[in-house]
């Protein structure tokens, strides 16, 4: 085994945080792990770093967050629309289109070195669905993929009343990604439309909490998807305390 390959994962819940301040937090483990493989491209082997690996928990107030691929339409309120919702809008630098963020959705940002794991872009996104797919299994939700759609979908063999109940769109250079997931536990669904959601006008979007007619136990569902994690990507999650 390669000994510069690091599996463990600094896991830290950061609770309810601001989606500006949370972003510049990734930038910032983001922009260290790739200056240490920029610093390494140039060393001998024997003076190389072992690069680290995060996965950030967080739960933001009301926001819309437009990738650099989606179109600013999609959004479906003004200036003063945000304000009278009390939510906040950024483009950012992450793949796919429009989204909402808010209380009662778990946001997971893993920033990892896929050289630690396997250098593939597909298979980070589908672990990543399998996680919460797993974890959804464990509360008896069927969940599932869509051919040419990502994140995690409820009814997705027959389509009759298709949903998202987790988005996805994330970020990497140099194997290193950030961004991630947004997981409907207890979200407000109503702020949903607002957006066309991921662009796509035809389908739904959903939460635990309306398929199980009850709110969720969110801590209970955070350590299951840890757990999830943990198990697919066969890493080493380590608590920042």
């Amino acid at each position: 085994m390669n000994e510069f390959i690091n599996k463990k994962v600094i896991f830290q819940d950061l609770g309810r945080k601001d989606y500006r301040e949370t972003w510049d937090y990734q930038e910032q483990l983001f922009a260290d792990i790739v200056a240490v493989k920029v610093h390494n491209r140039k060393q001998e082997s024997a003076r190389q770093q072992i690069t680290k690996n995060y996965l950030l928990f967080v739960e933001h107030p009301h926001v819309y967050t437009l990738g650099k691929s989606g179109k600013a339409e999609n959004l479906l309120l003004d200036a003063e629309g945000l304000k009278k919702y009390g939510a906040s809008y950024y483009p950012i630098n992450r793949g796919g289109d429009i989204t909402y963020h808010g209380p009662g959705q778990l946001v997971g940002y893993p920033i990892l070195d896929l050289d630690n794991f396997f250098t593939d872009i597909h298979r980070y996104l589908r672990y990543l669905e399998e996680a919460v797919i797993a974890t959804l299994e464990d509360y008896g939700i069927e969940a599932g993929r869509i051919e040419g759609l990502t994140g995690v979908w409820l009814d997705h063999i027959h389509q009759k009343n298709p949903r998202k109940i987790c988005a996805l769109g994330v970020k990497s250079s140099r194997w290193v990604t950030m961004h991630g997931f947004a997981f409907n536990v207890n979200a407000n669904l109503s702020y949903f439309e607002h957006i066309i959601p991921c662009g796509i006008r035809d389908k739904a979007v959903t939460s635990m909490h309306v398929e199980l007619g009850r709110p969720v136990d969110e801590w209970e569902v955070k350590e299951r998807l840890k757990r999830h994690l943990a198990e697919i990507f066969e890493m080493e999650l380590q608590e920042l305390t």
